[in-house]
C-alpha cells in the first residue's frame, strides 16, 4: 500500500483543520488566476484520499498532466502556507515580529528612514519583552545600516549605543548557543544509549560535561532555560535522580516566574512538565506526582493546547506515559490496560509526526503494563515490535526489551526455546556494553533454574534477591532498575503473590511510615 507519508504536500493537507481548509479556500478566491483554479482541484482530490497515490491523483484529474503535477504541487503548497501565515499571524510572537521587521525594511526601500527606525525600536521593545534575542540582531544590524548609509540626527551618541548593545545581544546569543548546544548533545546521547552503561560512560559524560558548561552567570530565560536542562540531562543518563529532580523543578519555575513564555516556548515546558512527573516517579514521590499530573492536565485543557497541533500531540505523549506511570506506581496493571486502545488509536492519528523514538517507548511500557498483569502472551506482542523493528536508537530499550522478552517467556514455561534465548539476549547485551553485574546474575540464575527442583526454586529466588538488593543504590549497577522493576517480580515469586499485589503492599507500608 502507498505509504501517505512520503509526500510532503499530502502530509500538510493531512494536519489541516477544517478551520485551516475553510481558510484557504477564502483566500485562494481572493487571490485566484487561471493556474490557482487547477490547484483548488488538487487540493480537493488531495484532500479526499486516504493514502497518497499519484496514479489515482492523476486519473481524478483528467485537466492536469503529469508534467505539470510537479509545479502545481509546489505552488499549492507555497499557496497553503502563505494562507496558514495569516491565520498563525495572531498567535506567534515569533511572525509578528517578522511582520513588523519586513515593515521596517519596506520602509527603508522607500527611502523613509525616520519611519523605519521608529518600527525597529518598537520591534526591539518588543522582542526583549518576550526574550526573542535573535531578533535583536536582525533589528540592530538593519539599524546600524540606515546609521552608517544616512544621515538620520536620530541621537548624538547613537553609534556608541548602537555598537554597545551590539556586543551585548552577540555575548548573549553565544552564551545561549553554548549551553543549547550542550543541551542537545546530551539528549542525544541519551536518545542513542539511555542511561550510562558503566563507569567509562560515566567518566566520559563528566569530563564532556565539565569542559563545556560555560562559567558565566546565565541571567535570561533562554540561557537559563538551557542551563537548567543540560544539567536535567546529564543527571537524568547517570540516575542521579535528586539532582534530576532538582533541576527539572528549575526548569518548572522558570516558566512559572515569566508565564507569558508558557504561550512562547510552550513544547519546552511541557517538556519540563513530562521531566519533572518522571523525577517524582523515580523519586515514588506520591504526593508530588499526584500534584504535578493535575496541573498538566489543567494545562491539557487549556486554550494554549487546544489551538495548537504541536502542542496537542505533545501533551498526548507526556500525559499518557505519566498516566502509564501512575499505574507502575500504584501496581494498577490491569487498570492501566484500558489505555492500550487508546494509545494505540492516537499513534495511528498522529503516526506522521510521532518520531520513531516516542513509539518504542509507548510500546515498551505497553508490554511492562501486560507484563505487570501476568498477561504474558500481549508483553511478548508488543516486545516483538520493538526487538523486529530496525532501529539505530534507543540501545537500552533494545536489550531491556529483549530481557523482558526472556523472563516473560520464562513466565510462560516456555522451557524449549530458553536455553536459545537466554544465550541470544546475552550476546546482544554484550555487544551493546548493556551487562552490569545485575544482568549477569539474572542470566546466572535463568540458566541454573533449569536444574532446580519446586522445592528449590523458592530458595534461589530469595537469594538473588538479596544479591539484587545489595545494587539498588549503586549508581551504575542501578540501570535495571530504571526498566524492569526486577525487585518487585522477584518478590512476587518469594512471596507466591502477582507483581500488582507486592507492589500494592509496598504503597500501603510506605503510606503508614509517612503517617508515623
Amino acid at each position: 500500500m502507498p505509504n501517505r507519508s512520503t509526500d510532503a504536500l499530502f502530509q500538510l493537507i493531512y494536519s489541516l483543520q477544517k478551520s485551516e481548509k475553510r481558510n484557504f479556500k477564502l483566500y485562494i478566491n481572493r487571490n485566484s488566476n487561471s493556474e490557482d483554479l487547477k490547484i483548488v482541484l488538487l487540493f480537493d482530490a488531495l484532500d479526499k484520499m486516504e493514502v497518497y497515490d499519484e496514479g489515482v491523483l492523476l486519473k481524478k484529474l483528467p485537466s492536469i498532466k503529469k508534467q505539470q503535477l510537479s509545479n502545481l504541487k509546489a505552488h499549492l503548497y507555497k499557496q497553503l502556507l502563505a494562507s496558514l501565515r495569516l491565520l498563525a499571524n495572531e498567535e506567534n510572537i515569533d511572525i509578528q515580529l517578522h511582520d513588523q521587521l519586513d515593515y521596517a525594511r519596506i520602509l527603508y526601500n522607500k527611502g523613509l528612514y525616520l519611519q523605519s527606525l521608529k518600527i525597529l525600536e518598537k520591534i526591539k521593545e518588543t522582542a526583549k519583552a518576550h526574550n526573542q534575542v535573535t531578533f535583536l540582531v536582525q533589528v540592530i544590524f538593519l539599524e546600524k545600516k540606515i546609521e552608517t548609509l544616512h544621515i538620520t540626527r536620530s541621537l548624538h551618541d547613537r553609534a556608541q549605543q548602537l555598537s554597545a548593545e551590539s556586543n551585548e545581544v552577540n555575548e548573549k546569543i553565544g552564551l545561549i548557543t553554548r549551553l543549547s548546544n550542550l543541551a542537545l548533545e546530551l539528549y542525544g546521547w541519551y536518545i542513542n544509549n539511555g542511561h550510562a552503561r558503566n563507569e567509562k560512560d560515566e567518566a566520559m559524560l563528566k569530563d564532556f560535561f565539565e569542559k563545556n558548561i560555560p562559567s558565566a552567570s546565565v541571567i535570561g530565560f533562554y540561557e537559563r532555560l538551557y542551563f537548567y536542562q543540560s544539567y536535567c540531562w546529564y543527571a537524568f543518563i547517570r540516575l542521579d535522580f535528586l539532582m534530576y529532580y532538582r533541576y527539572t523543578q528549575k526548569w518548572v519555575d522558570l516558566f512559572e516566574e515569566q508565564p507569558k513564555m508558557i504561550e512562547i516556548e510552550s513544547a519546552h515546558y511541557i517538556k519540563g512538565l513530562h521531566n519533572l512527573l518522571n523525577a517524582h516517579f523515580d523519586l515514588r514521590n506520591f504526593k508530588k506526582f499526584e500534584e504535578v499530573l493535575t496541573r498538566f492536565e489543567a494545562f491539557a485543557a487549556s486554550e494554549v493546547v487546544a489551538q495548537n497541533e504541536n502542542n496537542r500531540i505533545q501533551v498526548f505523549v507526556y500525559l499518557t506515559t505519566a498516566k502509564i506511570n501512575r499505574h507502575f506506581l500504584y501496581g494498577t496493571f490491569l487498570d492501566g490496560l484500558s489505555l492500550v486502545p487508546f494509545i494505540e488509536e492516537n499513534i495511528n492519528e498522529y503516526g506522521l509526526y510521532l518520531d520513531r523514538h516516542r513509539v518504542l517507548v509507548f510500546y515498551y511500557k505497553m508490554a511492562s503494563l501486560y507484563f505487570g498483569a501476568g498477561a504474558f502472551n500481549n508483553a511478548i506482542d508488543y516486545l516483538h515490535k520493538i526487538i523486529n523493528w530496525k532501529v539505530d536508537l534507543r540501545n537500552d530499550l533494545q536489550c531491556y526489551a529483549r530481557l523482558l522478552h526472556l523472563i516473560a517467556h520464562y513466565e510462560l514455561g516456555n522451557d524449549s526455546i530458553m536455553e536459545y534465548l537466554i544465550k541470544s539476549v546475552y550476546r546482544f547485551m554484550a555487544k551493546m556494553e548493556n551487562l552490569s553485574i545485575v544482568e549477569i546474575q539474572i542470566f546466572k540464575f535463568l540458566r541454573q533454574s533449569f536444574h532446580l527442583s519446586p522445592p528449590e526454586l523458592k530458595p534461589a529466588f530469595e537469594s538473588l534477591l538479596a544479591q539484587l538488593k545489595v545494587f539498588e543504590k549503586n549508581p551504575i549497577e542501578a540501570r535495571a532498575f530504571a526498566y524492569l522493576d526486577i525487585v518487585s517480580w522477584l518478590e512476587s515469586k518469594v512471596m507466591g503473590q502477582p507483581i500488582d499485589v507486592i507492589i500494592k503492599e509496598k504503597l500501603n507500608s510506605y503510606r503508614t511510615r509517612q503517617r508515623k
